[in-house]
């Protein structure tokens, strides 16, 4: 957001008011003016004087030509002894004598500065025409008296005079807001450059709308709301639309984080609060925009520290200000939050935010018009499609897919491309998933088998069992955190799941234990993260989708990210001790059927098993593709390069998912190193 100022009143609404210079540059001019003057001075004295040798200075003193001199001694360099003073004019002769015509009395001035020898220094103090000098010390001395003063006056300036005067920046002002008036010359984002959030686009347009022509609604009745919150997850692009908002808006608009209301000292919160709301009243009607309010929102009276704190006065201010006694129209209110189970209820009520607008991650159609917003200040090649990124990035937000477009440019760039072409776009698509590959990693060959392996389990279960999204790559090529990664992606917008689609995900998540046993005969912490994901999976289903037939359609307990400590410390379970334990000898069942399951199927495909194993050892990556020709076939059709490979593999991909794609389903294998969950 923009951090103009310019349209703000000398009230200081923002709190970023400079003070004019014209005082500093009047006492510069005063302090600076003193020295020049002496300077002058002294140059004035000294215009025409002439400087001369030592010999010249020797001849004038023993021919008695000086008139009158002064000897100036510093104790600085005692040795040296600079002399000033007036000498007749002369005519030297040819003879090595001079004349001096009669009744002349032109002086000429003369300065030197030299170490008198003892004879020369015995004819100056003979001659009676030299008399001895301080040096002229008066400006040094000036400014140490003055310098006192100054010191004194500046501190007063600044600690008191300056303080008082900026607002918002003093020790005197921290109750005012930090809020920010966007200048709307300055803010170029407009509807325009929003894509992918149709809908809440077409909401917050009428709030322009609103705002342009109010009699429009008003003759029917009609209020403008007084609160917007936009719900959505990171990267959806809420402050976006909102900065829009005022791109097209003609109102007035404050921009502020939740975060800038809370301070150290007590008391602040609220102030600021009743501040921001008093520079609204003087700009009606206008639009507030709060960003990540849970800062400030949260429900009143969980924690440990008891309810009177200052992130509850600070909500308590707000509360009043949207809608209590003293309340005005004409003032709008704009919230962003990724968490609005936190928020408080009170806040959340028709008055306050009379609207919620959820942001939802773009659909296959909602991608491709981001792309292209995104794709108006990247240069890409003739032979690239778009539609083609967008069936392959199911789930992406839009933030993802910005990052999609930069990190594929930069790709291009390191390979001295002129143009980014379908094989960055589709590799900076798996970094910005998945992670970059780590080729430069020392793998041992046998740590290369078991990963081939294990990733061969997971790729051939996924290929065979029915329910399961089709196969997009598998790799043993480390990439993120993981030593190899089996990717799938679904065919359309995943909307629900299955038990069936659940139980085979199950299945899947085993086949790289069972296959790693097959090689080695041993177990390895690889398969951590496919417990974890199938544990976590299995729990869902017996505890929240009421899918296991001896515990049936209950929910056993709340969601577990409940986030104020209090609140956990003092609820009980909800269901006893005997059905905790059901619960997990249903869970185990629910593993333990999908091991049964996955060990049926490679006992019954070990060789095809083996086949893809060795593919991977020899290639290191294979397609979806591929991997089906194998357990269709039992043959394996090498690609033509690694190039091609690639470029073929999200290529058949696409063709495949045609119809795909929306909220992220992608089921990465963790990798043989158990660090990083797997998304399910």
């Amino acid at each position: 957001m923009s951090d103009s100022n310019e349209n703000q009143p000398n009230d200081n609404k923002g709190g970023d008011m400079k003070v004019p210079p014209r005082t500093l540059l009047v006492w510069i001019a005063i302090l600076g003016i003193i020295p020049l003057v002496m300077f002058l001075h002294d140059q004035d004295e000294l215009r025409g004087q002439r400087s001369m040798t030592y010999n010249e200075f020797a001849y004038i003193v023993t021919n008695d030509l000086v008139t009158s001199g002064k000897v100036i001694y510093n104790p600085q360099s005692p040795e040296l002894k600079e002399i000033v003073g007036k000498f007749r004019e002369f005519t030297p002769n040819t003879d090595g004598t001079h004349s001096v015509t009669e009744g002349n009395q032109t002086e000429i001035p003369f300065k030197i500065k030299i170490p008198l020898l003892p004879d020369l220094e015995a004819a100056v103090w003979g001659s009676n025409k030299f008399e001895a000098g301080e040096p002229n010390t008066f400006l040094i001395g000036f400014f140490y008296s003055i310098l006192p003063f100054i010191i004194i006056a500046a501190l007063i300036y600044f600690f008191l005079i300056r303080q008082i005067k900026m607002a918002g920046k003093g020790a005197l002002s921290f109750g005012k807001s930090k809020a920010r008036m966007l200048a709307k010359d300055k803010n170029r984002t407009t509807f325009k450059n929003v894509a992918g959030v149709e809908e809440a686009k077409e909401e917050v347009s009428e709030l322009v709308e609103f705002l342009k022509d109010p009699k429009k609604f008003q003759k029917l009745g009609g209020k403008i709301p007084k609160g917007i919150l936009m719900i959505g997850s990171p990267g959806t692009g809420k402050t976006l639309l909102a900065r829009a908002i005022a791109g097209e808006a003609d109102a007035s608009f404050f921009s502020i984080s939740g975060s800038d209301f809370v301070e150290m000292f007590v008391g602040v919160g609220a102030s600021r609060v009743r501040d921001m709301f008093d520079q609204a009243r003087k700009n009606t009607p206008c639009l507030i925009f709060i960003d990540e309010i849970d800062a400030v929102g949260r429900s009143r009276g969980h924690g440990l520290g008891g309810g009177n704190d200052e992130r509850e006065q600070t909500l308590n201010a707000l509360l009043v200000e949207m809608d209590g006694f003293d309340t005005q129209e004409g003032i709008i209110i704009i919230a962003a939050t990724n968490r609005p189970d936190v928020l408080d209820p009170a806040l959340l009520r028709p008055g306050r935010f009379d609207r919620q607008i959820t942001v939802n991650l773009p659909d296959i159609r909602g991608r491709e018009a981001i792309l292209k917003v995104h794709a108006r200040n990247v240069k890409l090649a003739p032979n690239v499609d778009l539609a083609v990124i967008a069936r392959g990035t199911p789930g992406y937000s839009g933030a993802e897919l910005a990052n999609l477009l930069n990190e594929a440019a930069l790709l291009a760039a390191r390979s001295n491309k002129k143009s980014i072409g379908m094989f960055e776009l589709e590799e900076a698509r798996d970094k910005v998933r998945w992670g970059r590959e780590r080729r430069s990693l020392a793998m041992s060959d046998e740590n290369k088998k078991i990963t081939a392996w294990h990733e061969a389990g997971h790729a051939l279960i996924n290929v065979i069992l029915e329910h399961t999204h089709p196969l997009h790559k598998v790799t043993i090529i480390p990439r993120g955190q993981s030593l190899g990664s089996t990717m799938s992606l679904p065919k359309q917008d995943v909307l629900n799941r299955c038990k069936k689609e659940m139980e085979d995900m199950i299945a899947v998540t085993m086949g790289g234990r069972i296959a790693e046993e097959l090689v080695s005969h041993d177990f390895s912490t690889g398969a951590a993260g496919d417990i974890q994901q199938a544990t976590s999976i299995a729990r869902a289903m017996v505890c929240h989708y009421g899918m296991s037939d001896k515990l049936g359609m209950v929910q056993y307990g709340e969601d577990s990210d409940y986030v104020f400590l209090g609140k956990e410390m003092t609820r009980g379970k909800d269901y006893s001790e005997s059905t905790a334990q059901e619960i997990d000898r249903e869970v185990k069942r629910l593993i333990d059927e999908g091991y049964e399951k996955a060990n049926t199927i490679i006992t019954e495909n070990r060789e095809k098993l083996e086949l893809i194993a060795n593919s991977l050892l020899e290639h290191e990556t294979l397609d979806g593709a591929q991997v089906a020709e194998i357990v269709e076939t039992g043959n394996f059709t090498p690609p033509a390069s690694p190039e091609g490979a690639a470029k073929a593999d999200d290529g058949e991909d696409a063709n495949e998912s045609k119809d795909a794609a929306a909220p992220e389903d992608v089921k990465v294998d963790p990798g043989f190193e158990g660090t990083a969950p797997a998304t399910a």
